[in-house]
């Protein structure tokens, strides 16, 4: 399955991913420095954070009240499409999931 990330420059970052794994993970594992990750994926930190383009938004489980939290911390703003990359569970209905990076996870 593809996933495009778009970094805040507009640069184009399309991932094959592997259903079962978490954007955040897919993510690093390309090597996309946008998402730093710093907590591993343990929702300890807010530094995955993404904006998911409005067409996916309504596709994804609601924010869990723990993901809620973690992202009153984000160092770029918070916006309504605002999610942490490490509670996205990739699926393939999620196939050509496309996400923006804010511009800093500092």
């Amino acid at each position: 399955m593809q996933i495009t990330l778009i970094a805040d420059d507009g640069t184009r970052h399309v991932l094959d991913a592997s259903p079962g794994q978490s954007l955040m993970r897919a993510a690093t594992q390309a090597g996309v420095e946008d998402i730093a990750a710093d907590c591993g994926g343990c929702l300890s930190c807010a530094t995955c954070h993404v904006y998911v383009d409005a067409a996916w938004f309504d596709r994804l489980p609601p924010v869990s009240a723990d993901e809620a939290s973690m992202l009153e911390m984000t160092a770029a703003e918070r916006r309504p499409e605002s999610r942490l990359s490490c509670e996205i569970t990739l699926t393939e209905a999620l196939d050509g999931l496309v996400v923006h990076l804010p511009e800093t996870q500092y």
